[in-house]
């Protein structure tokens, strides 16, 4: 009799090991997740909207049309290179060298200092 309460009393530990097993492995996997949508918000946010290289756009003819504003980017915080990026009318962004001639000619007489 002794030793049927005894193993019912392993049993009875066993299965609340496993229960704080699953528990544990479930807590673990959430907290795997939340790690993984950190790392990815922080990553995108070290790019920030800028400029990595610049498009091969050597003269304005037929480009001036399609522009529908601008904005300086500078060489700080997240953003590497200095460009002109020219906002076109169907929302796409183009990022120019400023200083080609004909990007200084478009930007300067827009942009007094």
């Amino acid at each position: 009799m002794q030793r049927e309460y005894e193993m019912f009393t392993v049993t009875e530990e066993w299965t609340y090991m496993e229960k704080q097993l699953s528990t544990m492995k479930f807590q673990i996997l959430i907290f795997i997740l939340l790690l993984a949508c950190m790392y990815q918000s922080v990553a995108q946010g070290s790019y920030e909207n800028c400029c990595l290289k610049y498009a091969d756009i050597k003269s304005k003819k037929g480009f001036r049309r399609h522009v529908e504003g601008y904005r300086i980017q500078e060489a700080d915080g997240g953003c590497n290179i200095r460009a002109v990026v020219f906002t076109l009318k169907n929302k796409k962004m183009v990022c120019v060298e400023p200083n080609l001639p004909w990007v200084q000619e478009e930007v300067i007489p827009n942009n007094p200092k």
